[in-house]
């Protein structure tokens, strides 16, 4: 990401990474951050983290409506029912990267996540339990000083893959974290930087 924040038009000053791309600028005001409590909605963050494994976020963002489409409006009942013969259809689908290994982790990870929910109850009560029920504000002065993974990011990491989970590294679970709100690392100058803190790590 760039190491700096900048203003764009409509002069609002942003983190550096978003730019004046429209789509980026949408993801950033309305979702990069904002506290996520819906299963649905951590299940599909997931497979889209899982997804820009060696791509660019952009790369996935540009095609989240095909991943919606292709992944059950990312129900994860139905995609842990997903077949062989539906994971060759998605092969073939230009709405989504096409990666045998990444099509067939969402299936894998669906499976993984209802058996997380009838432990849980639910996913998010899970995954919030790793940071103690609330977001951990961090106050970096410039985006350079964002870490790739933290302590959360490699405890949780290894929980996951222990319970069958796949394409969840640490650095894909950070970005993870950070998209669903369970870390807050929009920048000091950022409009949305968070008011006060509670918590910093």
């Amino acid at each position: 990401m760039p190491k700096s924040v900048r203003p764009i038009p409509d002069s609002k000053t942003r983190c550096g990474w978003v730019g004046a791309k429209p789509h980026f600028i949408t993801y950033h005001d309305q979702e990069w951050g904002v506290p996520v409590h819906d299963d649905r909605k951590h299940f599909e963050m997931l497979i889209l983290e899982g997804a820009q494994a060696g791509l660019t976020w952009e790369t996935i963002l540009l095609r989240r409506e095909g991943y919606r489409k292709a992944f059950a409006d990312f129900d994860p009942k139905k995609v842990a029912r997903f077949t062989a013969k539906k994971k060759a259809l998605l092969l073939k689908n230009p709405g989504i990267i096409r990666n045998r290994l990444k099509i067939d982790s969402a299936v894998t990870n669906a499976q993984a996540f209802l058996a997380v929910q009838e432990e849980f109850g639910s996913f998010d009560a899970y995954v919030w339990s790793f940071v103690g029920g609330e977001p951990i504000v961090n106050r970096w002065k410039r985006m350079a000083e964002v870490p790739a993974t933290n302590v959360i990011s490699d405890t949780l990491s290894k929980d996951l893959k222990k319970r069958g989970f796949r394409f969840v590294g640490s650095t894909i679970i950070y970005a993870y974290l950070q998209a669903a709100g369970l870390v807050n690392d929009h920048a000091g100058d950022c409009f949305l930087r968070a008011p006060s803190v509670k918590r910093e790590r």
